[in-house]
Parts: C-alpha cells; structure tokens; sequence
C-alpha cells in the first residue's frame, strides 16, 4: 500500500497540487507550440471536443481508481482488480502510467532547464531591445551548449526531488499552495500586456477561427494527445494523487475544476503568446522553441522587462515544478511500498535515473542533433532522441494507458464501486460517465490509432 495514512490535508490542496500536475509545461510550452504547429483554431477546436467529451470523464476515472486502490498506480489497479474477481496483471497499466510519467519528466527537467538557463540572462538585461531574430539565436545558443544544459538539467531534477522526498502535505501541498495563485496572477499580466502591445485580433482569429482544411489524421490523433495529456490522463500523477483524497471530497467537482483550470490557462497562455508572435512576425509554427523565443522579444520591449520578465520566468519554472513533482510522486509512490524502502532514497533512485535517461533529450539540440535512430520507421523518420521520446510517449503510450484505464474502470470495477466513488447513484449524469467509459472513449481512441495507423 501506499504510505500509510498520508492524506492531502485538505480537499482544495488535492484540487491545487492536481491542478499544478495538469497544469504547467504542458499548458504553457507544449500547448502553445502545438497549436502554432497544427492549424490553431482547427486544433484548438479538437482540443475543446476531446477535452469535454473523453479527457474530462477519462480525469474522473483516474481520480476514482487512484482513490478506490488508495496506493500507488501499480497497487491501486491491483488491488481493484483482486478485489473484483479479477488477474493480478491489470496492475501492469499502474506500470505503464508511471513509465509514462518516467519518460515524461526526464524531457521535461531538460525544458525546465531551459528556463533557469534563462534567468541568469534575463537578469543581465539582455533581452532589452532584441531583435526576433536575435532572440531565435539566443535560443539557438542556450540549447547548443552541451555542459551547461546537461548543469540546468541536473539542478532542476535536484529541486523536484527535494520537494517529492518532503512528503505530501510538507512537499506537495505546500509547494502548489504557493506556486498556482503566483503563476495565475502572472499571467494574467501577460495576458493583458499581449492585447495592449500585441496583435490580439490576429491571435483570437488563429486560435477561434478554426480552418478544417488543415485538419487530417495527424491533426486528430495530436489534439487527443494533447488533451489527454495535459490532464495528466493515462499518467501517474493522478493515480498517485487520487490516492491521498479523503473520501468525503467530491470527484466529480475535483474533476470539473481541475479541466476548467487547465482549458483557462491552455488559453491565457496562447493569448499571452500569439499576440506576440504576430506583432513581431514571428512563426507560429516555430515548434518547441515558440516561447523561449517569443517572450524575450515581448518582455525586451515592455518598461521594467527585466523585472517583468525575470518574474515570469520564475513562474514559468513553478508551473514546470508543479508538473515535475506529480510526475516523480507517482513513481516514489510505488517505490516506496517496498519493504524497507525510504521516501528519501527512492527519490534519489528515481530522480537519478530519469535525470540519466533526459540526458538524451538534452544531447538531441547539440552533440546528438543529427542522431536520428530510427529513420527506418516513417513516424520517426529524422526525429532526435527528444521527438522520439515526445511522440512515442504523448501520441502513442499514453493513448494505450488511456485506453486501458477506460476499460478498467467501465468494465473491471463494479457499479457499486463507481457509484459510490463518484457519489452520483444511478443518475443520467452517473449512466453518461459509464457510457464514456465502457464505449465511446476506448473506441474512440482506438479508431483515431488505427485510421493514424493506416495512413502510414
């Protein structure tokens, strides 16, 4: 089982540290430059369908899952399975999911460094008056370095597993405490700085308008990724925190405010960024560089940019911590039901190890940025060590955990279990969820895979 007892010490601090492992770089980063990327507001659009109609019933499964098993992923579906009659071996998607949330944070600890390489930079008051394509070189420069990546990479990770190994309530809870409602509020600022000095009616029409003709299976397949990903569906991180829930918190309204937080910040931060992007005739489809390029641009031309900027890039790093620490919990939580294992070492064991495996991603801009090692397979044809990390883990693996976590909670958990977890009877919003569960996320998902497929 999971740390005995370990309880959040209070509904909103469950609400506050899910929230922070939705949001963060997948809201901020990765949404942003996948909307550039892929059609704006045809994805986005997509994005809107699959958020309402499978990611958000998908986020009340894994919170119903995480708290029925009251362990890590891995002992949760276990016990949940032996309890209902069924094979011990549905405990290997908690496996998946917390594989998931291995891979993902050894990627994200390298964006993460990105951003504390930018700090000390944006200190020195460089980025007043650049250019665009100044600052496409400064990016250029930040990723080439080799050593001083691999440093940022490491110091990051060391912060995350500070805070995991401090427990739940003394780490977790009262690191998002502090960290959500400073970022909220940041960007908000950002926000509003992008619709005086920036082109807001170009960014509204790229990011509403939708234009179908851009869309194709690709498009389909990438938006359901995203959304599944940035709430943390078919992850760890859920699991691992719907396991510290008390029992008479709603989940049902956990699961509602933490997707309307998530979709509220997916569009503060594109309409923080693109306004940017068209004021200054950057390229929306600029790719995983889209921020770091895009804010120093904007924040150099601001009074006060340096503080300003400084400011945000710090938030920026709060909202990649919130993510991280999730994403490392839910890998401690299974280390530590292990006998004899420590909160403290199992930390360092899995921190460790996915610092490691990152070191990959961080050598995929430099001194591996023409190691391309699985051109023989089309999906991968001339992607890095990083994109191949990024499109395996989002587009594919996490669509199978997805697609499994459905099935388990729609079919492998009673309707007893369900119904009492979610607290809705047998109502039609109760009956809706089963039907989501049991037919149309599954299926949905596995059509969506199988055309994507086909296409190749």
């Amino acid at each position: 089982m999971a740390e005995k007892g370990v309880k959040f010490a209070s509904r909103w601090g469950f609400i506050l540290a899910a929230v922070g492992g939705a949001i963060g770089l997948g809201n901020i980063w990765r949404f942003t430059f996948m909307a550039g990327e892929n059609g704006g507001g045809a994805f986005v659009f997509l994005y809107f369908v699959f958020i309402l109609f499978l990611g958000l019933p998908a986020l009340m499964a894994m919170i119903v899952i995480g708290r029925r098993g009251g362990a890590s992923p891995v002992g949760s579906t276990r016990n949940l399975a032996v309890v209902e009659g069924r094979s011990e071996n549905w405990r290997f998607i908690g496996y998946i999911a917390i594989t998931i949330a291995f891979l993902v944070l050894s990627f994200f600890s390298m964006i993460a460094g990105w951003i504390l390489a930018y700090l000390p930079i944006s200190l020195s008051g460089a980025f007043s008056g650049i250019t665009a394509d100044e600052s496409v070189q400064m990016f250029s420069d930040v990723q080439a370095s080799a050593i001083g990546m691999t440093f940022w990479h490491a110091v990051f990770m060391c912060m995350t597993m500070w805070i995991v190994a401090r427990g739940v309530q003394q780490g977790l809870e009262k690191t998002v405490q502090l960290m959500m409602p400073t970022l909220a509020v940041l960007l908000l600022v950002l926000v509003a700085y992008g619709a005086v000095a920036g082109d807001l009616g170009a960014a509204l029409r790229f990011m509403f308008v939708p234009d179908f003709s851009q869309v194709d299976n690709d498009v389909v397949l990438l938006a359901l990724g995203q959304a599944f990903f940035s709430l943390s569906v078919g992850g760890g991180g859920i699991l691992a925190y719907g396991a510290y829930l008390q029992k008479d918190a709603s989940i049902p309204k956990a699961a509602f405010a933490i997707a309307g937080a998530n979709v509220s910040v997916d569009m503060l931060a594109g309409l923080a960024i693109f306004p940017i992007v068209f004021a200054f005739s950057l390229e929306p489809s600029s790719g995983p560089g889209l921020v770091f390029v895009t804010l120093p641009v904007a924040l150099g031309q601001m009074p006060g940019g340096t503080i300003i900027g400084t400011a945000f890039l710090v938030l920026l790093l709060f909202a990649a911590l919130t993510s991280s620490i999730a994403l490392l919990e839910s890998i401690v939580s299974r280390l530590v039901e292990r006998p004899g294992a420590t909160r403290m070492k199992m930390t360092l064991l899995a921190g460790g190890s996915a610092w490691v495996v990152g070191l990959g991603s961080v050598f995929s801009y430099n001194i591996w940025s023409d190691f391309t090692p699985l051109d023989f397979i089309p999906w991968f044809e001339g992607s890095t060590i990083f994109r191949i990390i990024d499109f395996f883990v989002v587009n594919n693996l996490l669509l199978v955990s997805a697609f499994l976590m459905t099935v388990f909670a729609g079919w492998v958990m009673s309707k007893s279990a369900t119904q009492e977890e979610l607290g809705l009877g047998n109502s039609l919003g109760y009956k809706w969820w089963l039907l989501v569960m049991r037919f149309l996320a599954p299926l949905s998902i596995f059509i969506i895979a199988v055309v994507t497929i086909l296409s190749y």
